[in-house]
């Protein structure tokens, strides 16, 4: 039972993931801008967003694949995307000259969707059958 909403949970988190990426993560006033997963003032922090959109699109196809390579493929992808979406909430949310970004949702959604993901990648929903033994 608990693999199964796990599962659910999983494609809600992949979807959650590329939408997160759309919102605003955080909101520099002293340029008076909301940086995104897919926007930063003069590309200074990149696009994270696009290699995460790219991950949760594979993640959700590999939950949907029933073979026991797509679940070890699957796991290792959601760890990545985990270590990736740290990298990225450290990265927009740091404090630079004396300056602290004010945090919005999108980066919340974006860490725990990730995580979620990752839960869902431990737990797989696989149904494996018996060898027979000739």
């Amino acid at each position: 039972m608990i693999p199964k909403t796990l599962h659910w949970l999983g494609l809600a988190a992949c979807l959650a993931l590329i939408v997160s990426c759309f919102m605003p993560w955080a909101f520099y006033a002293d340029l008076h801008e909301a940086f995104t997963g897919l926007y930063s003032y003069n590309n200074n922090y990149g696009r994270p967003g696009k290699l995460l959109i790219l991950i949760s699109v594979i993640v959700f196809v590999l939950m949907l694949v029933p073979k026991v390579w797509a679940k070890r493929t699957n796991l290792f992808l959601c760890a990545l995307c985990v270590g990736y979406a740290i990298k990225s909430y450290v990265l927009f949310t740091s404090c630079y000259n004396a300056y602290c970004p004010e945090k919005k949702t999108g980066v919340y959604l974006m860490i725990i969707s990730s995580v979620v993901m990752m839960i869902a990648a431990i737990f797989p929903h696989l149904k494996l059958e018996p060898k027979n033994k000739s």
